[in-house]
């Protein structure tokens, strides 16, 4: 009976001392490893929008539709801007048939004896040459403008990656500078986590990272870069650019997130990202 009670006294005793170490180690890697809930799959938005005014005559694409970069996204009606390229080119062929006239003249002018044409007269049709010659060569940019407008209706993709938020249809006006879908580019997904700065010591460029998404996949990478600012909501700045701090002070202080920049080093196949996902993101984990 005494022997029972001793062994029931040291197993209690081993699974009290386990529980306690293993709770303190529990303890220790909340508080003290490299981890965060609060990660954030990212990726590079690109806003399109149209160098010209018009109506969008050609809409080859749909939303979340995998583009090429250089593949046609829309065409603005391009045939006031195929007019403008012929009074463009209309002008400059006028400019240099004046060209032409005003340099013959000149040249006349200079062949013929001082006591037919005074020295004044040779320097005016000069000038007049020299400045239709300047003319032409604002006809000329003119005509590269317009061309470059006339070529601008058709609007292409930047990157490769996906539409997302098309908000233009076949019929639609668009204006020039007024975005009309996004492009999320497909080769630039990265990872944020927001960590606490009491584990930002334990985090150095180029470890090893790991991102559990909430959707059951797993990706590698490393540390890329950690933000070396974050806004401070209760210190802002007066009207004399001093500032402004708060007097009061709370007993418990919540440490700060600063985020932490993970760049993916592979995307398995069939995996798919979409930014403002979230992530659990550990740092230094083995695969």
């Amino acid at each position: 009976m005494i022997i029972r009670k001793i062994v029931g006294f040291i197993l209690t005793a081993v699974i009290f001392a386990a529980a306690i170490l293993i709770g303190r180690a529990l303890w220790v890697h909340y508080m003290d490893e490299p981890w965060t809930r609060d990660g954030r799959v990212r990726a590079d938005v690109i806003n399109v929008a149209p160098d010209v005014s018009g109506a969008v005559v050609t809409m080859p694409v749909a939303d979340n539709q995998l583009v090429k970069k250089g593949d046609l996204l829309m065409e603005i009606d391009p045939s006031h801007y195929r007019i403008a390229v012929q009074q463009a080119q209309a002008n400059v062929a006028a400019r240099q048939a004046e060209l032409r006239m005003r340099r013959a003249d000149a040249a006349r002018r200079a062949d013929m004896d001082s006591l037919v044409v005074s020295k004044e007269q040779r320097d005016n049709a000069m000038q007049s040459a020299s400045s239709a010659e300047a003319q032409l060569q604002q006809a000329q940019a003119a005509l590269d403008a317009a061309k470059l407008n006339l070529e601008r209706t058709r609007v292409v993709s930047p990157v490769d990656g996906y539409v997302t938020n098309l908000s233009v249809y076949r019929g639609d006006y668009a204006t020039a500078g007024a975005p009309k879908l996004a492009i999320v580019d497909s080769h630039s997904f990265w990872v944020y986590g927001y960590f606490e700065e009491t584990k930002l010591p334990h985090v150095r460029v180029g470890d090893a990272a790991e991102m559990r998404l909430m959707s059951g996949g797993v990706l590698k990478g490393h540390v890329q870069s950690i933000s070396r600012g974050i806004y401070d909501r209760d210190n802002p700045q007066s009207r004399e650019l001093l500032a402004d701090v708060n007097p009061t002070f709370n007993w418990v202080r919540l440490a700060q997130r600063v985020p932490v920049r993970i760049r993916i080093d592979d995307v398995p196949a069939g995996m798919v990202l979409s930014a403002g996902t979230t992530c659990t993101v550990v740092i230094g984990a083995s695969g």
